[in-house]
């Protein structure tokens, strides 16, 4: 079977670029955000192409006035993994690894026209492997750029610029469940466990991005943190040792109520960086966790609907409510530097964590 992509040198196997390796659980995917220097304004996107199950899905949504209004799309893939385009949502490739398009076309009240050029080359993180058992779980390559964002979005009549905004992009791809849940578990059954904290931020003249995964007990899985001068080529990262993130949990929820990460440079001088959240995005409102819009899901030909909600309403404890994001103002101290900044810290807690006292699947921090 060919494909669009085929007429580019960018084969991976001796198989035309519709197969990808074997695994049905093979995606790719998109991600942007963005927001004005004070944090106002947030929006994220997601557009994920599924291969093997021949079908895409997109995503968009918005934080207006405490409602979060989303804008869902399936369709059938027709296996064409060049075609960027799941109904009103579209993306240009402006130029590799550096700049993109973000396009919505109206539906229902909500449109936008946003580019994101990134801030420097893109840093590409290690590589996520984790296993249920002898069953793969998690296998992916992902790379994520702090970029500066321009354009509009468009909300009910209501347009608003996003000029000298800030933002943050990534890529995925790989493995990691998607679509219906697989009818046969591992045995024996076990409580599910994931722990994930995501901070890219943006400082004045550099961006900072940390992220970990930490098993039951606390310890680290996957990590990284790096800081990347602006005009930095993929070279160009000063990585960190020994990050330590500590959170403190609002009383009774998953959800951050401030975040700090310790760390020491080249040099051994000890740098300090704290967030404070400042606005509550539902991650359920680009896909993730989403009971009806599942990333993979099957919603024939072609569908799309709005949703709003209000994030304050709804039950934190509940699996769609776990996974956030947080903007958040952030502070780093540390190496003879101080520096105020803005960024997101995102966050999926499932099952037990050591370290936070989470003794159960969804049981809330303490008081």
């Amino acid at each position: 079977m060919l494909t669009k992509g085929d007429e580019y040198p960018i084969h991976q196997t001796a198989e035309p670029i519709a197969f990808s390796g074997t695994d049905r659980n093979f995606y790719d995917r998109f991600f942007f955000c963005g927001y004005r220097p004070d944090g106002s304004g947030y929006f994220g996107a997601a557009f994920g192409v599924y291969p093997h199950l021949n079908i895409a899905d997109a995503h968009f949504s918005i934080i207006r006035d405490g409602t979060q209004h989303c804008i869902h799309a399936s369709r059938i893939l027709g296996y064409e993994r060049m075609d960027m385009e799941c109904g009103p949502i579209r993306i240009e490739v402006i130029e590799p690894l550096k700049s993109i398009r973000l396009i919505v076309t109206n539906h229902d009240g909500i449109s936008a026209d946003l580019v994101f050029e990134g801030r420097s080359a893109p840093i590409q993180e290690p590589r996520f492997t984790r296993r249920n058992g002898t069953r793969m779980f998690m296998d992916l390559t992902r790379f994520t750029v702090n970029c500066h964002v321009s354009g509009w979005v468009e909300v009910d009549g209501k347009r608003e610029s996003y000029e000298g905004a800030f933002g943050t992009r990534d890529r995925s791809w790989g493995v990691r469940p998607i679509g219906a849940q697989d009818p046969q578990p591992v045995v024996p059954p076990v409580i599910p466990q994931f722990y994930w904290l995501w901070a890219p931020t943006n400082f004045p003249n550099l961006s900072l991005y940390a992220h970990v995964n930490e098993d039951e007990k606390g310890v680290p899985w996957n990590r990284r943190a790096t800081l990347m001068m602006d005009g930095a080529n993929q070279e160009g990262g000063q990585h960190l040792h020994d990050d330590r993130f500590q959170i403190g949990w609002q009383p009774g929820t998953r959800h951050a109520a401030q975040a700090r990460m310790d760390v020491r440079d080249d040099g051994g001088r000890e740098h300090c960086v704290t967030w404070e959240p400042i606005n509550l995005f539902m991650m359920k409102g680009l896909g993730y966790g989403h009971p009806e819009w599942t990333h993979g899901g099957f919603k024939g030909e072609l569908a799309v609907m709005r949703e709003d909600f209000r994030p304050a309403d709804l039950d934190p404890l509940l699996l769609p409510h776990l996974h956030i994001q947080h903007v958040a103002r952030a502070r780093h101290e540390g190496g003879g530097v101080s520096a105020d900044g803005i960024g997101i810290v995102e966050q999926l807690v499932i099952g037990v964590h050591g370290p936070s006292d989470f003794k159960g699947l969804v049981d809330g921090a303490g008081a």
